[in-house]
């Protein structure tokens, strides 16, 4: 059982990140406990990444505060994020195929002798006590990582992080493209890990994964179908069925042929009633986030003055509200 009654590791609060007019991240708050696995789960572009990566110092945020420890701190870049003890295990890895594993746990931070060369029996060494501490069965410390299997590299890039004194780990979809041997391996890694007092970041797509490995990360879907006569929202549980569906009517002008045109605080409005809607249906928390989707045609953005922002995409439906309702 994870104790929360003390300080967090880390937390993020109000986080907020955007890529010119797209608001990737918008006023997250997510904290971390020691011994604790927190999932972030969403589907691809649901911006789990993107917030995770201001901790690893990839991103700066636009707005928010990270804390650690209870301490605000600042982090510009990954060496800022590596000075507060926190690790990234990236899904590519970032492993050099061509090298050991003990070549690949010291990259960048090799160990020399008196003599100023590279200490490759002091490397071994070291990578053999930190293997036996996080898979006993870790035997092929001579091959080439290209050798060795998912689960087995897995385990190389986790005792990278573990090594030079991670507190906080990031992982970034473990299992993907592991096979259910490989993904048991990691399981048990995440398991030993916990154990050291370690809190992880799990980011993933898969739902299941994230019950089998977490500690928390649960996480409903609010979906918006923005069609240009009616709005449709549909609230998905954690088991990805449908528990609640509402729809508003949506005003549109066309004032030639061929040509549709709405106000955004039609959008909003028409959004509005639809929340309402599905609140006196199903119980309702906090809305971290809105996913828009739709059949797409051309389309412009067009700023205050009537400048063209850039080129968009926008479905011009033209069927009755009833209809699209259905």
């Amino acid at each position: 059982m994870v104790d929360r009654s003390g300080t967090p590791l880390v937390e993020l609060r109000d986080i907020s990140i955007a890529f010119g007019g797209i608001k990737a991240v918008d006023h997250v708050t997510v904290d971390l406990f020691p011994g604790e696995v927190v999932g972030l789960l969403g589907h691809n572009g649901a911006g789990k990444s993107t917030l995770i990566k201001c901790l690893s110092g990839a991103y700066q945020k636009d707005s928010g505060q990270i804390l650690i420890n209870g301490q605000p701190v600042e982090i510009s870049n990954p060496r800022d994020a590596r000075a507060y003890n926190i690790e990234t295990i990236y899904q590519t890895l970032a492993l050099a195929d061509n090298l050991d594993a003990a070549a690949n746990l010291f990259l960048g931070r090799e160990l020399t002798t008196a003599f100023g060369t590279v200490d490759d029996v002091q490397m071994e060494a070291e990578t053999r006590k930190i293997m036996a501490r996080l898979n006993p069965n870790f035997r092929k410390f001579k091959d080439p990582v290209s050798a060795l299997s998912g689960g087995q590299r897995q385990s190389v890039a986790i005792a990278r992080a573990v090594y030079f004194n991670a507190r906080i780990l990031i992982m970034d979809e473990p299992t993907a493209a592991l096979g259910p041997q490989e993904t048991q391996m990691v399981a048990e890694l995440i398991g030993e890990l916990k154990r050291q007092g370690l809190g992880i970041f799990l980011i993933d797509h898969d739902v299941h994964q994230v019950k089998n490995l977490c500690d928390r990360g649960g996480v409903m879907y609010l979906g918006f179908d923005l069609g240009t006569s009616g709005v449709k929202g549909i609230l998905i549980d954690e088991a990805q069925a449908v528990v609640a569906e509402a729809s508003a009517p949506l005003s549109v002008s066309r004032p030639h042929d061929g040509w549709s045109e709405q106000n955004p605080a039609d959008w909003l409005a028409a959004a509005e009633a639809v929340m309402d809607a599905l609140a006196a249906r199903q119980s309702l928390g906090a809305v971290r986030g809105i996913g828009l989707s739709g059949q797409m045609h051309g389309a412009t953005l067009l700023d205050a003055a009537d400048e063209v922002i850039r080129p968009c995409i926008l479905w011009n439906d033209t069927r009755a509200h009833e209809e699209a309702a259905e």
